[in-house]
């Protein structure tokens, strides 16, 4: 192993360290779809479309290219789509990636943790509550950062409140 593997490696450590952890043992992850069906809506803000219209939605499928093959090869992976490294930043932590939603991507789960048990609708209506039952709300530049830092491969500069204004999606007021 060399140097610059070395570093990445132990980069890779550190982000999983700072990524959200499934803070609920027996939470699980439920997908897009079932996030969607109440986040879809304009009193909802459209979370839905910002994320599905959004690169983070397409995150793992670019791992299914000759391109990032050839990448992760260089990094001592096999294929992109089963080299632990990339499956990281492009799906999410460990659970996530061997749930029924890898081909989702970088999901709503992925930044705001499994969703079992706080999804359903009395439980959202109570943020401190859905919280406690393991809804994560990242904080800001620094999670982001976690993949999108000059590590990563394939980095370009981040800007990251150009970016956040592309994936921002607050719920509306009232």
């Amino acid at each position: 192993m060399n140097f610059k593997t070395s570093i990445f490696a132990l980069i890779i450590v550190a982000a999983y360290l700072f990524m959200p952890a499934n803070t609920n043992a027996q939470a699980k992850y439920v997908g897009t779809k079932t996030c969607g069906m109440c986040h879809k809506s304009e009193k909802q803000g459209q979370q839905l479309k910002i994320w599905s219209d959004s690169k983070h939605a397409q995150a793992y499928k670019t791992l299914l290219t000759p391109k990032a093959d050839e990448i992760a090869m260089k990094k001592g992976g096999k294929k992109a789509a089963e080299t632990p490294e990339c499956l990281k930043c492009h799906v999410g932590e460990k659970a996530l990636v061997e749930s029924a939603f890898k081909a989702d991507g970088v999901q709503c789960e992925t930044c705001h943790g499994a969703g079992s048990e706080y999804k359903s609708m009395p439980v959202m209506k109570n943020k401190e509550e859905a919280k406690k039952k393991g809804l994560i709300i990242p904080e800001g530049e620094k999670f982001c950062k976690t993949c999108h830092n000059p590590e990563s491969p394939s980095f370009k500069e981040f800007k990251y409140a150009e970016m956040w204004k592309k994936i921002a999606h607050p719920t509306p007021k009232g």
